[in-house]
């Protein structure tokens, strides 16, 4: 092939153009806003005579995603921390928590994740190293690290920093009976750091986001954190024995908010495992946006095997498959919270 550019949008990344470059002509040429996987399967790709129907396929599917991590979105005018959370284990609390903070990296965001579990899964997927000893959210909890010395950089996603867990986070709820203000330990020490705030009290270096991972019970890391969060996000299995538990959870949370923590709300809700092969799935994600409405993310996360890879390999799906379908969803996902706002 020459060295000369041609009409084709495909010749024109197969020089040595960048893939930047040639998403924004491929924007400016045809006026079309490829945002979604919807989006793509409307979009007609360019044939080649050089090219079987499949390889062009394949060349523009991952050509458009790519295109479609690198949109950014407006920062919030403050730091939103998230609480994640669900009584019931399994549901993809934590898959959530690191695929989305992943994603709001993608997206521009500066993202903090708080790992709650002693399990330690959140720090796994994130490549963070939590054997026993490793200063983390036991630390800040029971000995009163501050959040800053105990935070570690995600080494596969710039922006998106972690604390991790240990299982010396296990004992940590036996330790804390005697505390005085047991329950506000952790809303104590992300406040106190720096990069946590307005943009006026924080500045440009703040997070935008901050997601807590929460164990799967309703115990005292749990209520930490549904004391320190603002916005609540609970994921739910599309199946029906998920949604046994979440009346129980959102009494909790009343009682939180009646109690202890007057601003906490449940603004997200976000359906994973979902089978649109079942007639189960589609009722139960029916009912839910039936009782919570706009609170449910019209971004549905599939089953997906690349979701479930992943933490083997200590990366988030972002990372590990960014053209999967998982990928893309928990991408749509993020961008759904960031664009959206917070419902308080």
């Amino acid at each position: 092939m020459s060295g000369e550019p041609t009409e084709q949008t495909h010749d024109v990344v197969s020089d040595d153009v960048s893939r930047e470059t040639a998403a924004a002509n491929v924007s400016r040429e045809t006026g079309y806003a490829i945002r979604t996987a919807g989006d793509l399967a409307d979009f007609p790709p360019p044939l080649d005579d050089h090219q079987t129907p499949l390889a062009v396929a394949a060349h523009q599917s991952v050509f458009y995603r790519q295109g479609i991590q690198r949109q950014t979105v407006p920062r919030p005018d403050g730091t939103r921390i998230f609480v994640v959370a669900n009584q019931k284990g399994g549901v993809g609390k934590t898959t959530s928590t690191v695929n989305i903070a992943a994603a709001l990296t993608e997206l521009g965001q500066r993202v903090l994740v708080i790992d709650l579990d002693p399990q330690g899964n959140a720090s796994t997927a994130l490549n963070i190293e939590h054997r026993q000893g490793t200063p983390g959210t036991y630390e800040v909890l029971v000995e009163g690290l501050s959040i800053e010395e105990a935070i570690k950089s995600c080494p596969d996603c710039e922006g998106l920093d972690c604390v991790p867990a240990t299982i010396d986070l296990a004992g940590a709820e036996i330790e804390l009976v005697s505390v005085v203000a047991r329950e506000g330990r952790l809303k104590k020490a992300i406040l106190a750091h720096p990069k946590v705030g307005t943009a006026a009290e924080a500045g440009e270096d703040r997070y935008d986001y901050v997601l807590i991972d929460c164990p799967p019970s309703l115990g005292l890391l749990t209520l930490n954190a549904l004391v320190a969060g603002v916005e609540m996000m609970i994921p739910i299995q599309a199946e029906y024995y998920a949604l046994e538990g979440l009346g129980q959870l959102l009494s909790t949370v009343d009682m939180v908010r009646a109690h202890l923590n007057p601003e906490l709300a449940v603004s997200t809700i976000v359906l994973t495992m979902y089978d649109a092969r079942t007639r189960l799935a589609a009722g139960v994600a029916q009912e839910v946006r039936e009782h919570f409405g706009d609170q449910v993310l019209k971004t549905a996360i599939p089953r997906s095997v690349r979701v479930s890879e992943a933490p083997s390999y200590g990366q988030t799906v972002m990372t590990y498959d960014p053209g999967s379908p998982g990928a893309l969803s928990y991408l749509e996902a993020a961008r759904e919270i960031a664009t959206r706002g917070s419902l308080l």
